[in-house]
C-alpha cells in the first residue's frame, strides 16, 4: 500500500521509467508504467480511480502524447504533468490547452519534479464550484462580488475580477492566455492578448504587485499566468 497514491508513468524510455520508479517509490508513491500511449490509456480505462497522477511523455512510439492527453481529458480530470524534451513555447501552450496541469522539460531535476507533484496533489479537491478563495492577505468572494487585500476593499472591473477569479481557482498552476481569453472575452478573442496584458497590468497595480518584479501574478512568457502560492501556505477554498 502506497502512502501518497499511485502514479502512472507513460514514457517509452526504460531508463526514464526506471529512474522515476526509484525516485517516486522512495517518496512513498506506488508506480505503474506504460511504454506506449495506447497502453497508458488502457490502464487508465481499466482502473479509472486507481491513479492519483499521470506523468506523460509526448514522444511516444505509437501516438503523439498530445493525442493521449486530449483523449484522456475526454474521460477523466486526473492530474497530468507532461515531462518532455520538447521545450518550445507552442508545445507547452498546446499541452496546457489540452488539459495538462503542468509541464516539465527534460532533462529535469528530480527534486523540482517531486515538488511539483506534491503541490499538484495538495491542490486536488472534489469537483464543485467554490465561492471564496483566500491566499495570504488576499480574499476573493465570488458570491458577494467582493475582494479585500489586508482588510482593505479593492474595486475591480468585471474583467479584472473574472481574470483574478480564474487565476485564484487555479492557484499555483499556469492558466494559458488562450484559456483566459476564450473563457472571459469569448472564442473570437483568443488572439487578443493585448486585452489580457492590460487587465493583468491593472490588477498588479491595484494589488500592489510590483509590475517590474511581480510576485503575486507571475508571467510565464508566451504561455500565460500563474498566481503565486507561498510554499507551505497553500490557498484555501471555503
Amino acid at each position: 500500500m502506497s502512502d501518497h497514491g499511485k502514479v502512472l508513468v507513460i514514457d517509452d524510455e526504460p531508463q526514464i521509467r526506471h529512474f522515476l520508479r526509484i525516485s517516486l517509490s522512495s517518496q512513498g508513491f506506488e508506480v505503474a508504467e506504460a511504454s506506449t500511449g495506447q497502453q497508458g490509456l488502457a490502464l487508465l480505462n481499466a482502473q479509472p480511480t486507481a491513479f492519483a497522477l499521470v506523468l506523460l511523455d509526448l514522444g511516444l512510439p505509437d501516438m503523439d502524447g498530445q493525442q493521449v492527453l486530449a483523449t484522456l481529458r475526454k474521460r477523466s480530470a486526473i492530474p497530468v504533468i507532461v515531462v518532455s524534451v520538447r521545450g518550445h513555447e507552442a508545445e507547452k501552450v498546446h499541452a496546457l490547452d489540452n488539459g495538462a496541469n503542468d509541464y516539465v522539460t527534460k532533462p529535469f531535476g528530480i527534486q523540482e519534479l517531486l515538488a511539483r507533484i506534491r503541490a499538484l496533489l495538495r491542490r486536488q479537491v472534489p469537483q464543485r464550484h467554490p465561492q471564496r478563495y483566500q491566499q495570504a492577505g488576499l480574499i476573493l468572494d465570488t458570491a458577494a462580488y467582493q475582494i479585500t487585500l489586508n482588510g482593505r476593499d479593492i474595486h475591480l472591473t468585471p474583467k479584472e475580477f473574472a481574470v483574478l477569479a480564474q487565476l485564484m481557482a487555479n492557484a499555483g498552476r499556469i492558466v494559458t492566455q488562450t484559456q483566459l481569453l476564450r473563457d472571459i472575452w469569448g472564442p473570437s478573442h483568443r488572439e487578443d492578448t493585448h486585452y489580457l496584458r492590460i487587465v493583468v497590468s491593472k490588477l498588479r497595480q491595484k494589488l500592489s504587485d510590483d509590475s517590474q518584479f511581480p510576485t503575486l501574478i507571475q508571467t510565464e512568457p508566451g504561455i500565460g499566468y500563474r498566481l503565486y502560492i507561498e510554499p507551505g501556505h497553500e490557498d484555501t477554498t471555503l
